[in-house]
C-alpha cells in the first residue's frame, strides 16, 4: 500500500488535501482540507497507536508484544502525546 504523503518533497512544508472523490457517484468536493492529526503521524506511529487501542490500553501487554521493556514503551507514548498536542496547536 502507497503511503500518502503529508510534506512537500520540495520544500518539506505540511500538504493539504484540496480534492476528494467519491467513487461511487464521481461527486468532487474541491477546496483545502488539513489532513486529521493521526494521518500526519508517520506510519509507525500510527501502528503504535492502532496496537495500544488492539490492546485497550495496556503498556505492559504492548511491551511484551514488541519485545521491549515497559518504561521504553512509555516513553513512546509519551513522545506520541507530545508529538500529538505540538499537532493540534499548529492546526
Amino acid at each position: 500500500m502507497k503511503k500518502i504523503p503529508v510534506n512537500c518533497p520540495c520544500c518539506d512544508a505540511k500538504l493539504k488535501v484540496s480534492k476528494l472523490v467519491c467513487d461511487s457517484c464521481d461527486t468532487e468536493v474541491v477546496g483545502k482540507f488539513t489532513l486529521p492529526l493521526l494521518m500526519q503521524l508517520t506510519i509507525e506511529e500510527q501502528e503504535f497507536v492502532l496496537n495500544f487501542l488492539k490492546y485497550s490500553g495496556s503498556l505492559k501487554e504492548m511491551a511484551n508484544q514488541m519485545g521491549k521493556s515497559y518504561p521504553t514503551v512509555r516513553n513512546i507514548l509519551d513522545d506520541l502525546i507530545h508529538k500529538l498536542n505540538s499537532l493540534a496547536d499548529e492546526n
